[in-house]
């Protein structure tokens, strides 16, 4: 399939994309913003595309993969928008106030991190985020095995650093 080609199948279904688009976020704005992003990754990765298969259900398979992720993001974030006309902010989380240790330990586990060499602390912190070994390795621009590697090596040193932090089944 050529680029031309490629090009005009995808803008013949972006009515179609909106509406299911729409059903997912239940907001125009959304609903287009999230549109955007999945013409846009179609576009990215044409070349992963099979001609002679079902075109649209793989644009909407991107859509759809794409909204399950931003969502998985909100939900580690623990906020979300209600879709009211103010947009407010709401926290998923029990609001309580931070303990002095609670602080402490954080402040504390912060700055252990930040004495992690980059090449650790880079793939350690967007894996926190809530990004995906996939998209760490394509932003970073190494291997998926070394994305893993380096977050496990992350992991085991930050383990090293903070022993009181540690994990015990007793």
């Amino acid at each position: 399939m050529s680029t031309l080609e490629f090009n005009d199948a995808l803008i013949g279904i972006e009515n179609n994309l909106k509406s299911f688009a729409l059903s997912f976020t239940r907001n125009k704005e959304d609903a287009s913003d999230l549109t955007q992003e999945t013409m846009l990754k179609a576009i990215v990765y044409r070349n992963y595309y099979t001609p002679q298969t079902n075109f649209k259900a793989w644009v909407f398979t991107i859509m759809r993969n794409l909204f399950i992720n931003q969502y998985r993001r909100k939900v580690k974030s623990k906020t979300i928008f209600d879709n009211s006309k103010d947009l407010f902010l709401i926290s998923n989380s029990a609001g309580h106030e931070e303990t002095a240790l609670e602080i402490i330990s954080e402040k504390e586990i912060q700055s252990k991190i930040r004495t992690l060499g980059d090449e650790y602390k880079a793939p350690f912190e967007m894996h926190f985020q809530g990004f995906k070994y996939k998209e760490i390795a394509d932003e970073l621009n190494i291997p998926i095995g070394t994305v893993k590697s380096r977050i496990f090596i992350a992991r085991k040193k930050l383990s090293d650093l903070l022993p009181d932090y540690s994990f015990s089944e007793n």
